[in-house]
């Protein structure tokens, strides 16, 4: 025998005019899917069983996790929307945090320090308690190698020899960054004609 269940809610900030016995369950009578309880039945119930109606099942929408890897579209997606201050403001302070550089790239701490690991160029200060504060520069490195493995879809081997054969690597990177800003003030000033 399968029997549908109603959901019971509590409600726990009801208006004061409710007797105390009201205020203590609301049925939640909305149309809801029935729970179906599978019980033994005994031979001679099983004889008279009727053929049920299949209904197809509707799949729940995914709902995505933060934990783990982002997939190759979110990255792609979010590269252009890290926030890096200009010069002026990020060089007023001496350090940052691992927390505030992962919410400029809107990335992880751990993955902050992998690439710390990874890159040699990276060499953030660490106290006693072992925090690392990153100065200007090694935010601006930090952009150039985000660029390379976000933007650019390099592997890390293949940045790290990017950086290695390429000295000159951070003064090109510089110069394709302005030369970007230029286009986009360029194509604001056109679409205000």
């Amino acid at each position: 025998m399968k029997k549908a269940l109603q959901q019971i809610t509590f409600e726990f900030d009801a208006p004061a005019e409710k007797s105390s016995a009201e205020n203590i369950a609301v049925v939640n009578t909305a149309p809801q899917p029935p729970l179906v309880v599978e019980m033994e039945e005994p031979q001679e119930m099983i004889e008279e069983k009727k053929p049920e109606e299949t209904v197809p099942a509707v799949l729940p929408k995914r709902i995505s996790s933060t934990r783990g890897r982002k997939s190759l579209k979110e990255n792609s997606v979010t590269a252009d929307l890290i926030q890096v201050p200009d010069d002026e403001v990020l060089f007023s302070k001496q350090y940052y945090s691992i927390g505030e550089v992962a919410t400029m790239f809107r990335e992880n701490q751990s993955l902050i320090r992998y690439w710390e690991t990874e890159f040699d160029i990276l060499q953030p200060r660490k106290n006693k308690k072992g925090d690392r504060f990153f100065r200007p520069v090694d935010i601006k490195n930090l952009v150039l190698i985000y660029d390379l493995l976000r933007r650019r879809k390099f592997t890390i081997e293949g940045a790290k020899d990017f950086l290695k054969r390429n000295k000159k690597a951070e003064n090109k990177f510089a110069m394709i960054q302005s030369l970007e800003k230029i286009k986009t003030f360029l194509l604001e000033l056109r679409s205000n004609l």
